[in-house]
C-alpha cells in the first residue's frame, strides 16, 4: 500500500506502553499517589478527628486535586478506612520487629525481656502510636471492622513464651494469657504518666517502666 509523503503515519507504541509511558511506571506512579493520598488523609484524620475532616484538606495535604482522591479512594469513609489500615500495618511491622531478638535471647533472658520492653514502649509512646489509637477508640463504633483484627504482635509474643517454656526458662501454661499481661504491665502505666500522649516520656522513664513489668512478669513466670 503506498503511503502519501504528506501523510501522517500513527506511530504504534509497543507492548507495555501508552502514549510513550510504560506501563509499569503508570503503575508505579499511581501506588505512589495513592500512599501520599493515604498518609495524608491520616495526618489530617490525627489532626482534626474524623467528623471535622474534609476531603478537601485531605487533598491539600497530598498536594492533589480533590477528584483525585476520590479517584483512588471512593469516599472518605473508605478514605479513612484505608488510611488507618495503613498506618496499623505500618505500626504492626514495627512492634513484630521489636519482638525479633526473642527468637535468640542469648542466656540472659532477663536482659532480652527488657532489652524488647524498652523497643516496645518506644513504639508505644510515638505521636503516630497515640494518633492511631485514639482515632481507633473514637471511631470504632462507627468502623467496627477495624478493631477486631488479629493481635499478630500478642500471637508473636506467646510464641516466644511457649518456647521459653519448651525449653524450661519460663514456666507458662496459657502463652496468649501471659503476652497480654506482659504487654498490660509494659503499656498500662504510659496512658497516666504521659496523660494520654500529651506529655512525653523521658527514654530513662521507659527504661524503668521496662524493668518493673519484665520483674513482675518474671516473679510470676519464671520456671
Amino acid at each position: 500500500m503506498r503511503v502519501r509523503h504528506n501523510q501522517r503515519v500513527r506511530k504504534i507504541e509497543p507492548a507495555g506502553k501508552v502514549a510513550g509511558v510504560s506501563v509499569k511506571t503508570a503503575s508505579h506512579g499511581r501506588i505512589d499517589k495513592r500512599q501520599a493520598i493515604l498518609a495524608a488523609a491520616f495526618t489530617v484524620f490525627a489532626r482534626q478527628g474524623y467528623s471535622q475532616a474534609c476531603v478537601q484538606e485531605i487533598a491539600q495535604e497530598a498536594g492533589v486535586a480533590k477528584p483525585t482522591v476520590y479517584n483512588h479512594l471512593n469516599d472518605k469513609e473508605n478514605l479513612f478506612r484505608e488510611a488507618m489500615t495503613e498506618a496499623s500495618a505500618e505500626l504492626t511491622g514495627a512492634l513484630l520487629a521489636a519482638v525479633e531478638p526473642l527468637r535468640d535471647p542469648g542466656d540472659d533472658l532477663r536482659a532480652a525481656l527488657v532489652a524488647v520492653g524498652d523497643r516496645l514502649l518506644e513504639l508505644y509512646c510515638e505521636e503516630r502510636s497515640w494518633a492511631l489509637r485514639r482515632l481507633l477508640y473514637a471511631e470504632v463504633a462507627r468502623f467496627p471492622e477495624l478493631g477486631c483484627g488479629v493481635d499478630k504482635l500478642t500471637e508473636a509474643l506467646a510464641d516466644r513464651f511457649a518456647r521459653f517454656s519448651l525449653q524450661g526458662k519460663l514456666d507458662v501454661q496459657e502463652p496468649e494469657v501471659a503476652a497480654e499481661q506482659f504487654l498490660a504491665l509494659l503499656t498500662g502505666p504510659m496512658d497516666n504518666r504521659t496523660a494520654f500522649g500529651t506529655r512525653p516520656a523521658p527514654a530513662a522513664e521507659l527504661h524503668s517502666v521496662a524493668e518493673s513489668a519484665v520483674r513482675t512478669f518474671l516473679s510470676a513466670f519464671a520456671s
